[in-house]
């Protein structure tokens, strides 16, 4: 695969605080244009050190990262980030809080027109169409995730970097949100790096898995997905890759637990 295929692509990062342990060493990663990439592991492996690093909202200690075929050196406009917390503005509507950023110094500029346009098309991708009005302290948790979605979708980015977004979610509005993930992003043509905890989602979502782990983190494994849409009716392939994930996050926990010096 030639370098314009390539939404992003990281060698041999690492990343320490200050008089510290590496959080992570030697991670070397790519995502592909239009490729849902999930980053599994258990806390504090240093997934979400990770993606800021990516992001470029950290600097790596080491390490280069290439977005769009050029040098990433922090937060580029063609990209966006959602989070765990909605970080709704209270005093803004759904409308308000879906354009909020786009008239930035850093992002492309936009006649009203074309502002009003990405807006309404981002809210009506995540199902708000005709809540336009509505403001954060009348949406349900899952509304606000919308809301944060559509905020990043207005940007129109090459890349969405989200950090556990639906974790704080029922399992009901959990499944929806990662349903909704998927469509949107085959409909809006984006790559999305998504770090999970959760191993089925993660399954259900990805186009591909790299699970991290270790002490300095790094990728141990990956997995390409080749399931069809939508998963659930794919049973048997599910459980299947699902125990191969288990196996594999087990014989991780044995290696951290490993005395040391002991063979491995």
């Amino acid at each position: 695969m030639n370098g314009s295929d390539w939404a992003l692509q990281a060698q041999d990062l690492s990343f320490a605080y200050p008089g510290t342990a590496p959080v992570f060493e030697q991670v070397s990663l790519g995502i592909r244009q239009r490729e849902i990439v999930c980053l599994l592991g258990g806390s504090g492996c240093g997934k979400s050190s990770l993606l800021r690093v990516l992001a470029g909202l950290q600097a790596p200690s080491t390490g280069s990262i290439d977005f769009l075929g050029a040098p990433m050196r922090e937060p580029d406009p063609r990209s966006a980030l959602v989070f765990q917390q909605a970080s709704l503005l209270p005093w803004l509507n759904v409308t308000g809080n879906t354009g909020f950023g786009l008239d930035f110094k850093h992002q492309p500029k936009l006649t009203r027109e074309a502002h009003q346009a990405r807006v309404a098309q981002a809210i009506e991708a995540v199902g708000l169409k005709g809540r336009e009005k509505l403001y954060p302290s009348a949406l349900s948790g899952g509304m606000a995730q919308r809301v944060a979605l559509a905020r990043a979708l207005a940007r129109e980015p090459e890349l969405l970097f989200a950090d556990e977004p639906f974790s704080a979610l029922d399992a009901i509005t959990r499944s929806e949100m990662q349903s909704l993930l998927v469509e949107v992003v085959h409909r809006w043509h984006t790559a999305v790096l998504l770090v999970t905890h959760d191993i089925d989602e993660a399954i259900l979502v990805a186009d591909r898995i790299l699970l991290m782990g270790g002490k300095p983190g790094n990728i141990v494994r990956q997995w390409q997905v080749d399931i069809a849409q939508p998963r659930i009716g794919h049973s048997d392939d599910v459980i299947a890759l699902k125990m191969d994930i288990l196996d594999a996050l087990q014989a991780l926990q044995q290696q951290d637990h490993a005395p040391a010096g002991a063979a491995l």
